[in-house]
């Protein structure tokens, strides 16, 4: 077993039509889905997309970081 981690970031943009966090639990959900070893995220920004006036979507944009296999 190795004594330290090597990790990969990605960038990926959550969205939902209900709230921010909601935004960022799906995208977490989704890239754990077809990511091993996801261990981390921060949000860069945090946007929206409007429908007749009205918050259609929120966007999160943010980068999640997965440990390398056998790292």
């Amino acid at each position: 077993m190795s004594d330290h981690h090597t990790y990969k970031k990605i960038e990926i943009v959550g969205s939902s039509r209900n709230s921010v966090d909601e935004a960022i639990q799906n995208g977490i959900a989704e890239a754990s889905s077809k990511l091993q070893n996801v261990e981390w995220f921060e949000v860069g920004e945090i946007r929206g997309h409007v429908e007749n006036g009205k918050v259609g979507h929120f966007q999160v944009t943010m980068k999640v970081g997965f440990r390398l296999a056998d790292s």
